[in-house]
Protein backbone atom coordinates (compact mmCIF):
# COMPACT_ATOMS: atom_id res chain seq x y z
CA UNK A 1 0.00 0.00 0.00
CA UNK A 2 0.88 3.50 -0.70
CA UNK A 3 2.31 5.60 1.67
CA UNK A 4 2.25 9.31 1.74
CA UNK A 5 6.26 11.12 1.78
CA UNK A 6 6.75 13.93 4.76
CA UNK A 7 6.03 17.07 3.83
CA UNK A 8 8.89 19.05 2.30
CA UNK A 9 9.74 21.78 5.12
CA UNK A 10 10.13 25.67 3.83
CA UNK A 11 13.46 26.11 3.98
CA UNK A 12 14.77 23.32 1.68
CA UNK A 13 11.86 23.87 -0.93
CA UNK A 14 13.52 27.68 -0.81
CA UNK A 15 17.25 26.62 -0.77
CA UNK A 16 16.24 24.09 -4.04
CA UNK A 17 14.45 27.17 -5.55
CA UNK A 18 17.70 29.24 -5.40
CA UNK A 19 19.82 26.72 -7.01
CA UNK A 20 17.55 26.19 -9.65
CA UNK A 21 17.43 30.30 -10.07
CA UNK A 22 21.27 30.28 -9.62
CA UNK A 23 21.80 28.02 -12.15
CA UNK A 24 19.38 29.37 -14.28
CA UNK A 25 21.06 33.10 -14.34
CA UNK A 26 24.62 31.12 -14.86
CA UNK A 27 23.56 29.79 -18.31
CA UNK A 28 22.12 33.21 -18.76
CA UNK A 29 25.61 35.06 -18.02
CA UNK A 30 27.68 32.42 -20.29
CA UNK A 31 24.99 33.14 -23.43
CA UNK A 32 25.22 36.57 -23.24
CA UNK A 33 28.94 36.16 -22.77
CA UNK A 34 29.23 34.06 -26.02
CA UNK A 35 26.47 36.06 -27.91
CA UNK A 36 28.84 39.50 -26.72
CA UNK A 37 32.04 37.45 -28.13
CA UNK A 38 30.56 36.73 -31.60
CA UNK A 39 29.11 40.13 -32.41
CA UNK A 40 32.40 41.93 -31.33
CA UNK A 41 34.45 38.99 -33.23
CA UNK A 42 36.91 37.60 -30.00
CA UNK A 43 35.29 34.45 -30.35
CA UNK A 44 37.42 31.79 -29.86
CA UNK A 45 34.94 28.98 -29.62
CA UNK A 46 32.69 29.74 -32.56
CA UNK A 47 34.05 30.93 -36.55
CA UNK A 48 31.38 32.82 -37.95
CA UNK A 49 31.54 34.18 -41.66
CA UNK A 50 31.19 37.57 -41.95
CA UNK A 51 29.37 38.85 -44.59
CA UNK A 52 30.62 42.25 -46.41
CA UNK A 53 27.28 44.44 -46.35
CA UNK A 54 26.32 45.18 -49.90
CA UNK A 55 26.25 49.50 -50.94
CA UNK A 56 25.12 50.81 -52.96
CA UNK A 57 28.15 52.04 -55.07
CA UNK A 58 29.21 48.59 -55.62
CA UNK A 59 25.46 47.20 -56.59
CA UNK A 60 25.23 49.98 -59.22
CA UNK A 61 28.32 48.71 -60.51
CA UNK A 62 27.69 45.21 -60.57
CA UNK A 63 24.17 46.22 -62.26
CA UNK A 64 25.67 47.75 -65.32
CA UNK A 65 27.94 45.17 -65.71
CA UNK A 66 25.37 42.23 -65.96
CA UNK A 67 23.43 45.02 -67.91
CA UNK A 68 26.17 45.31 -70.42
CA UNK A 69 26.94 41.58 -70.53
CA UNK A 70 23.49 40.70 -71.55
CA UNK A 71 23.46 43.11 -73.59
CA UNK A 72 26.08 42.37 -75.70
CA UNK A 73 24.76 38.37 -75.12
Amino acid sequence: MAVPKKRTSISKKHIRKNIWKRKGSWAALKAFSLAKSLSTGNSKSFFVRQIKKKTWANSTRLDMRKSKISSII
